[in-house]
């Protein structure tokens, strides 16, 4: 949308995960390292951690990129909660190995053949599973039984562990021993500093084919790195957010203040902070599972289930309904402030395309003139 007003070849803030755009900070450096040395290990678990945007599956794809395809056969799971057996079917169907009507035994037996067979043409498997916090005990159970399969005395298969911070607190429970003992390397993805933040956008920036005066002032990067924490997919929705802002408003150049206004209205639209300062996501009240303490739902309490004393039952229900109004207020206020941001936007868009129709006109009323 906003490509050409920038001169750019291609949208530099885009969430989705490309390789062609991978920076290489101090972290994901030494991440990349631990990949790359797993492979070389040809055995048991690497396990890589990080916060939601942090560049994991980025890091993951430009590995894969760089494969070799008549060497290894790769394939990539996105972990859900499912069972055991489901499991081993997803994994087979990562492979492409049919075990559609198999039982359970025949999907173990169907996969061990294809990993011995693929190990006869000189080649290895490896396996990526994505999301590896929501894998269930007996999930991780069956994986760990899967690194057991051997020829002669070479292991079948390799797996790698992309996961959430939690997994890490997941790995150290007492039923993860066995699965600890075959990891051969791990390693954590942190956010970038501050420096590396500055360096990423500017680096963005040029790979979209961005040539121009510098974007931001030196102020503008510091807020950037605040409000972002310096996780990589923060950085990209404020910068777009930030771009996009800019372009309805005929604008090349930002401040401070053009960062936090932009922070400010996602803040108000995700009714959460960007981030918290050291690269971990402000929780801003949710529960364990995932309901916002800010939600009128969580406030539907029936009070008569309770065995409380009627005039602290009374002042409890009085207190409640205050915080549903209160909620609904704010919900009015959001919207409010939400409606005056589009008619800004709208606004400033209208304004662009009247000066556009007008050089347009101005062009072509000198191109009528007689020379």
């Amino acid at each position: 949308m906003y490509e050409s007003f920038y001169g750019l070849s291609s949208k530099p803030f885009q969430l989705n995960p490309d390789p062609s755009f991978y920076f290489g900070s101090k972290q994901h450096r030494r991440a990349t390292a631990y990949l790359e040395y797993g492979l070389h290990q040809n055995e048991g678990f690497i396990v890589v951690t990080g916060e939601i945007g942090a560049g994991k599956t980025t890091i993951v794809r430009g590995l894969l990129g760089k494969l070799d395809s008549a060497k290894v056969v790769a394939a990539q799971l996105v972990s859900t909660q499912l069972d055991a057996e489901d499991t081993l079917r997803m994994v087979a169907a990562a492979f492409g190995v049919n075990t559609r009507s198999l039982g359970k035994s025949e999907v173990l037996l169907a996969l061990e053949a294809f990993l011995v067979d693929v190990t006869r043409q000189g080649k290895r498997c490896l396996l990526i599973v994505d999301e590896a916090q929501n894998l269930t005990a007996h999930a991780v159970e069956e994986l760990r039984m899967l690194s057991n399969f051997q020829f002669e005395t070479q292991a079948l298969l390799q797996s790698f562990l992309i996961g959430q911070p939690e997994f890490r607190g997941i790995m150290q429970s007492p039923h993860m021993q066995q699965l600890r003992q075959r990891v051969i390397a791990a390693c954590h993805i942190g956010p970038m500093d501050q420096d590396e933040t500055r360096a990423y956008i500017e680096h963005r920036l040029k790979c979209a084919g961005y040539g121009g005066a510098p974007l931001f002032d030196g102020e503008a990067y510091e807020a950037i790195f605040k409000a972002s924490g310096g996780v990589p997919r923060r950085i990209n929705s404020l910068c777009d957010r930030i771009l996009l802002s800019g372009f309805l408003g005929g604008r090349s150049e930002f401040n401070l203040n053009d960062v936090e206004d932009v922070a400010r209205e996602l803040n108000e639209e995700t009714l959460a902070p960007i981030a918290s300062g050291k690269g971990t996501a402000a929780s801003a009240g949710t529960d364990g599972a995932g309901m916002r303490l800010t939600d009128s739902a969580i406030l539907d309490i029936d009070l008569s289930r309770l065995e409380l004393d009627a005039g602290i039952a009374d002042e409890a229900s009085r207190a409640i309904a205050e915080l549903k109004n209160g909620l609904n207020e704010q919900r009015i206020v959001r919207l409010e402030r939400s409606m005056i941001r589009i008619e800004r936007s709208s606004a400033a868009t209208l304004t662009l395309l009247q000066q556009l129709v007008n050089s347009i006109r101005a062009r072509q009323k000198r191109e009528d003139e007689p020379a």
